[in-house]
């Protein structure tokens, strides 16, 4: 009878001694409770010993960072569209009492909280405000989170809207828009490239003529200065040839006859040129020799000239 007295005492107390001794993991923290009332003890990280019986464990967290995900809600924009948003919520305890003693199912609370400030958010913008707002809401939503839950002991690091997804007729009005703005675009940059291409056709045509003008100038100026230099080419010709028929006539006593003779054939080639009626224009043979004796004057004095 001792003996069966002995091992259930030795029992109850490896019993009450196993559950004296607690081990919290590292980044958790647990409150305990003295016969259902907390007195403010809290197990740290390690080892922890309590009182069998009289005190239990009552509530265990971790105080790291933990994300809550928000399922899918319907919402309704301000132009009245309805559209589906989603979206997570980082938080992390930083007072586990608060967290446990303020409020009664903590992640239940969180994801009703967060739910109704999407919902208002929502309800603020316009369709394709949603989509370009993105930032501000999360931002928006943030603030409120972090004020609303200050008294629940957690503090709202970041919040981020998921997915906005419109209902199936609102994306297939999108998609017609979308397209209606793209062939619009498109029709808008085929015109604007004809417009370009006609513009430069002009140009093109316009220096073209420029170039072609300035081509017949140079090639005007290039014929008159061909024609100035034989002009001076036939100058330069005819005083060499005058120069020598005065050296021959000086020095060559036939020259006289020579020239006679020349003139006298010059006359006769010339004389049925000039006309325009078919006489033409005679001169009389024996006026050849006082020509003459004017170019031997002529001659002598333009030598003279040069002597002096």
């Amino acid at each position: 009878m001792y003996e069966s007295l002995f091992l259930i005492f030795l029992a109850v107390t490896g019993t009450s001694l196993a559950g004296s001794v607690k081990i919290i993991k590292q980044g958790d923290e647990a409150l305990v409770e003295t016969l259902g009332k907390y007195d403010g003890k809290k197990l740290q990280p390690g080892l922890n010993f309590m009182i069998p019986f009289l005190e239990q464990v009552a509530y265990q967290e971790t105080n790291r960072e933990q994300f809550l995900d928000i399922p899918p809600q319907t919402c309704m924009t301000r132009d009245n569209v309805s559209i589906s948003v989603d979206a997570v919520v980082y938080w992390r305890i930083l007072n586990i009492e608060k967290a446990y003693y303020k409020v009664k199912n903590l992640q239940s609370a969180m994801v009703t909280l967060v739910t109704t400030l999407i919902r208002s958010e929502i309800s603020k913008l316009k369709l394709e405000q949603t989509f370009m707002a993105r930032s501000e809401v999360n931002e928006l939503l943030l603030q409120q989170l972090d004020i609303a839950t200050e008294p629940w002991g957690i503090k709202v690091t970041r919040v981020e809207l998921r997915d906005i997804i419109p209902s199936l007729s609102v994306r297939e009005a999108m998609e017609l828009q979308m397209s209606s703005q793209r062939k619009k675009q498109a029709e808008i940059l085929i015109s604007e490239g004809q417009r370009e291409a006609a513009i430069n056709n002009a140009k093109a045509e316009a220096e073209a003529r420029i170039l072609q003008a300035k081509a017949k100038q140079q090639a005007a100026v290039l014929e008159a200065e061909a024609q100035q230099q034989q002009q001076v080419l036939n100058a330069k010709g005819t005083a060499e040839a005058v120069s020598t028929l005065a050296k021959t006539l000086e020095t060559d006593p036939y020259a006289t006859e020579a020239m006679q003779f020349l003139l006298t054939q010059t006359y006769r080639d010339t004389s049925g040129k000039i006309g325009g009626d078919g006489k033409g224009i005679s001169r009389d043979p024996r006026h050849i020799s006082t020509t003459l004796d004017d170019v031997r004057s002529l001659l002598s004095q333009q030598n003279n000239g040069k002597v002096k």
